[in-house]
């Protein structure tokens, strides 16, 4: 079932890789031509290229003494909301200070290019909005909107104060991402899996293929008979059991595979 390529794009059915530089292979270019819904899922690594330090990437300066899960957590906001909040504004600061790259945009074009599209992403950086997606689905939030921590709905609110406070009921308001311990939202969940079971072709980019249960769609997907495509520059658990790994940087193979969709 896996095709293969190494950097001289030699094929064998027991390596399903495909390593940066690397020709298309056109068969996954001609399941795209035929398909009727395409379902992607972007983790860390796409938002690593455009310099998004990944969650589990040692903190710097201020925080170096802190782990990141365990600020992450409804717990830790409990006890010191206004920690949390200084720690997330410099997280949105360090968000602020990038711009979508060419993975980014050629999921954007993607989306002109096939029927239908659903975009999941587990990042919380709005990159994919920014370089022109719609309708993306959201599974772990996102880092720039405003949540109440009592009533769990979304809100607007003045955030410059040490620990906002919701405009509808006083409570404290948290940055509305899913943080460790709780559920992910529902309709997230749900059009998600019914995503992955409904597409023809999934593709799986720069996602260690581990967090769950993110981690199951591609197994949805390709118990569903799709075609499964990874595109990581390590190959994860998932490539072996694939029909394309591909072993490279988003923003190097995305533009290509839509420019040879596009011919």
């Amino acid at each position: 079932m896996a095709a293969s390529c190494t950097t001289c794009c030699a094929s064998s059915p027991h390596n399903p890789t495909l390593t940066e530089p690397c020709r298309i292979p056109d068969a996954l270019i001609d399941a795209l031509r035929k398909a009727r819904h395409v379902c992607v899922l972007t983790g860390a690594g796409i938002s690593a290229e455009s310099g998004v330090p990944t969650f589990r990437d040692a903190q710097t300066g201020l925080w170096e003494q802190y782990n990141p899960q365990d600020l992450a957590t409804p717990e830790a906001f409990l006890r010191d909301p206004e920690l949390i909040w200084r720690w997330y504004r410099w997280r949105r600061d360090l968000v602020a200070a990038v711009e979508p790259n060419a993975g980014h945009v050629a999921l954007a074009r993607l989306a002109t290019l096939v029927p239908r599209m659903t975009l999941i992403t587990q990042n919380v950086d709005g990159l994919h909005q920014r370089a022109g997606s719609r309708d993306v689905i959201e599974f772990h939030g996102n880092i720039f909107t405003n949540r109440c921590f009592v009533e769990n709905c979304i809100v607007d609110c003045d955030t410059s104060a040490k620990v906002p406070s919701c405009p509808h009921c006083g409570g404290h308001v948290r940055p509305g991402v899913v943080w460790f311990g709780e559920s992910i939202p529902s309709q997230a969940l749900n059009d998600s899996f019914a995503a992955a079971a409904d597409c023809d072709v999934f593709l799986s980019i720069g996602t260690s293929s581990q967090v769950f249960p993110a981690a199951n769609l591609a197994e949805i997907a390709r118990d569903a008979s799709a075609v499964v495509v990874e595109v990581n520059p390590e190959p994860t658990d998932l490539a072996a059991s694939i029909h394309f790994a591909i072993q490279a940087r988003a923003g190097a193979v995305l533009p290509e595979l839509v420019d040879s969709l596009a011919e």
